[in-house]
């Protein structure tokens, strides 16, 4: 799951960044010049494309800020991180039962005194 939300995330985003170049600046030049060249002129028109871009721009903005909110919490993994993680050679290996610990008390031992 969490990996269908980051990769719709990832494809919105970059939608975003190709509709924000396509949008003209106020001084009417921009990538939607070339636009014109394909028709869109005639069809939207340049008042309308504008428009277009603009609303596009503000839903796709607005996608990838929910996206992103909604990746945090699915992220996977959440409790198991307070776990040691488990390596190959670990689960590999048998596990031998520890060897009996002596719970004699041990007297150090002091240094013999010099003869007088």
């Amino acid at each position: 799951m969490h990996v269908f939300i980051v990769v719709v995330g990832l494809l919105a985003s970059i939608l975003l960044v190709g509709v924000v170049l396509l949008q003209s600046p106020k001084s009417g030049s921009g990538l939607t010049g070339g636009i014109a060249s394909l028709g869109t002129v005639q069809t939207l028109g340049v008042r309308r494309t504008g428009d277009f871009l603009s609303k596009t721009t503000g839903v796709l903005a607005a996608i990838v800020m929910v996206l992103c909110f909604i990746a945090q919490f699915t992220l996977p993994g959440k409790e198991s991180s307070r776990v040691a993680p488990e390596s190959i050679i670990q689960r590999s290996v048998p596990v031998k039962p520890a060897a009996p610990v002596n719970r004699s008390p041990v007297v150090p031992l002091l240094p013999a005194l010099p003869a007088k």
